[in-house]
């Protein structure tokens, strides 16, 4: 570091750096004062050892964010372990170094970078801004930068990166997570999100030259001078629209379709690309929901920016759609890479589906448009569906009856990503993927969830079922009575303890004594375990998880002898720890509110009995 000796000369020689009386948080305050350019954390730096906030600066300054799903989140402000400009510069420097030493032409490829509409104006960060540093960095070091000159949905990032041949893609956004946060998300050549070993070895780049480079890096003017820089939004935009096409199949039905639609982008970027994607289809744009088509980083008129709380966070769309007459409710969370779908119930209120049951719909779509273009049943070797093993197997039922390929992938689109990636190189296509996060993939254009085309994509299933006087639900129920019910639960208790989350996870691993996990859930035996996490499943042979181990995060995954699947699994992205149950019953089965009573019993033991809520002062979800 070019400052080693200034970090271990005298402390109060620097009047700004008044000693805290701890040599190691003296040293990081220090750091940061030298380092960071940004007055508004500077001064948050300032103001906290003026007031003797000890703790807290430990907190922001003693420790570093570490890459998670396919990057970095973290609340904004001050601090090497929060998002601002200063780290976010160290970031794209560590990025920077590692292309160079992977890519032999790299300086040639470059990157794209994009950027969502979050801000936070007490820390002088926005999306744009540390977007346009992002930019800066690499452009010190004379690599071209693809920059996007405005907002753009979270999927055109990686679909530029292939489209452009770029060595990789960074796009700056916190997607569904709560106001004050922002992220990094950083993709791979490929078009997926990273994965091992390119994480890992990025964040060792980064905690090689922690330093600034040089005064260019932080000047975001350098976008707007350098010849090296280029937008091709316009260009990605056009070729983004033209291809979605191939995922519409019905166009003339389309121009026809009585139905309305209502959409809500949550204050983020989708309005103008759903639009844009619906008029592609032969639809009229969907109506905007007015106090939430526009931008804005406090996410003003919803409790927290996520569709998939349900309807709860839809009542501005559902009370729109009850005054313009529209059966279709849709919403984007503000990356618009996952959609949320709710339907006018016959009777009265809405039908507010879960991710899995959209996946249902979209993949019995998908597959049945697939097959009117192949009818030989020879092209179905090469067909391959994908989801992750926390979501519905629904798909598996699928595969199994029509003679497709079904995959599980580790929970999170990067794996499901490099999947697809693999699978082309061998000649194979994915035409349908998911996770039940309400996150879907329609065909292949981009190895990424995506919200916009998912949008178009449903708003023609919708437009189709209606021409058969079906709605959306009643082929649901049609699905199921042909391929077999999958009720499913998925909910979350919030923990901001992580001592608090290993010590459950090491009771579940230890519920019968040392290396013993639990034998019942609710008093119903369970037959296998599977522990991503260590590696250990029951089922196999030689007692080892087939899906790779993931020892970053806690996943452990209980088969019951009466057919219901149960998972509980950490957040990657927020202090959560998820759960998940699904009871898959055989075609013919329909009997749905006796398999929905028992698989409500073993959710609520899994629960209560392996997390103790209240024992852990664990919040349960508010809905």
């Amino acid at each position: 570091m070019g400052d080693d000796y200034e970090l271990n000369g005298d402390m109060n020689a620097n009047p700004r750096c008044q000693s805290t009386g701890d040599p190691v948080l003296d040293k990081a305050v220090h750091q940061w004062l030298t380092w960071d350019k940004n007055p508004q954390t500077r001064a948050q730096v300032d103001s906290l050892v003026a007031a003797g906030r000890h703790d807290e600066l430990r907190s922001r300054l003693c420790s570093r964010m570490s890459f998670g799903t396919a990057g970095l989140r973290a609340p904004m402000g001050a601090g090497f372990n929060r998002i601002n400009d200063l780290t976010v510069i160290q970031s794209t420097q560590g990025l920077c170094s590692y292309l160079f030493r992977y890519f032999t032409d790299f300086s040639s490829r470059g990157v794209v970078i994009g950027f969502d509409t979050r801000g936070q104006e007490e820390s002088g960060c926005s999306s744009e801004r540390l977007a346009k540093l992002s930019a800066a960095v690499m452009l010190s070091r004379d690599v071209p930068v693809h920059l996007l000159s405005t907002f753009v949905p979270t999927p055109y990032v990686p679909y530029a990166v292939k489209k452009l041949g770029a060595a990789a893609g960074v796009m700056i956004t916190a997607s569904h997570n709560p106001k004050e946060d922002n992220g990094y998300k950083v993709y791979w050549c490929n078009g997926a999100q990273i994965a091992s070993p390119h994480d890992k070895e990025i964040l060792r780049c980064i905690e090689e030259q922690l330093e600034p480079w040089s005064a260019s890096c932080w000047d975001e003017e350098l976008v707007q001078r350098c010849s090296l820089r280029t937008d091709p939004l316009s260009h990605i935009n056009s070729c983004y629209m033209d291809e979605l096409t191939s995922l519409c199949f019905h166009r003339e039905l389309n121009r026809r379709c009585p139905l309305k639609f209502v959409h809500s982008s949550f204050h983020g970027v989708g309005h103008v690309f759903v639009q844009q994607a619906f008029q592609n289809f032969g639809f009229p744009p969907p109506i905007p929901v007015p106090e939430q088509k526009d931008p804005d980083p406090n996410f003003s008129t919803v409790r927290c920016p996520n569709p998939e709380e349900g309807e709860s966070v839809l009542e501005l769309s559902l009370l729109l759609a009850q005054r313009e007459d529209a059966g279709i409710v849709m919403a984007t969370d503000p990356d618009a890479d996952r959609l949320a779908v709710a339907e006018k119930s016959e009777g009265c209120g809405w039908k507010v589906f879960s991710g899995n049951e959209l996946a249902a719909l979209l993949g019995w779509w998908m597959f049945f448009n697939w097959k009117e273009a192949h009818p030989d049943p020879a092209d179905t070797r090469s067909v391959y569906m994908l989801a992750t093993t926390v979501s519905s197997k629904i798909l598996q039922a699928f595969a199994r009856i029509e003679g497709f390929n079904f995959e599980e992938t580790l929970p999170g689109f990067k794996w499901i990503g490099n999947r697809m990636h693999e699978l082309a190189k061998t000649g194979n296509s994915v035409i349908f993927a998911f996770e039940e996060s309400i996150g879907f993939l329609c065909g292949s254009m981009v190895p990424e969830k995506d919200g916009v085309s998912s949008a178009a994509v449903v708003a023609e299933m919708a437009a189709y079922l209606h021409s058969k006087n079906l709605s959306l639900n009643q082929q649901l129920h049609n699905i199921y009575q042909t391929y077999g019910f999958h009720i499913s639960k998925t909910s979350y208790v919030v923990c901001k303890d992580p001592p608090t989350i290993q010590r459950i996870f090491t009771r579940i691993r230890n519920f019968d004594g040392e290396g013993s996990y639990p034998k019942t859930c609710g008093g119903i035996r369970i037959v296998h375990v599977r522990d991503v996490t260590t590696g250990y499943d029951s089922s196999q042979p030689d007692l080892r998880s087939v899906l790779p181990v993931s020892r970053s995060s806690q996943m452990i995954t209980f088969t019951l002898q009466n057919g219901v699947v149960a998972t509980l699994r950490t957040s990657g992205t927020e202090p959560k720890i998820k759960y998940y149950t699904e009871f898959c019953a055989a075609p013919g089965e329909s009997e749905a509110s006796s398999l929905e009573a028992e698989l409500q019993k073993v959710t609520f033991a899994l629960v209560d009995e392996f997390l103790e809520p209240e024992r852990n002062n664990l919040i349960r979800r508010s809905v």
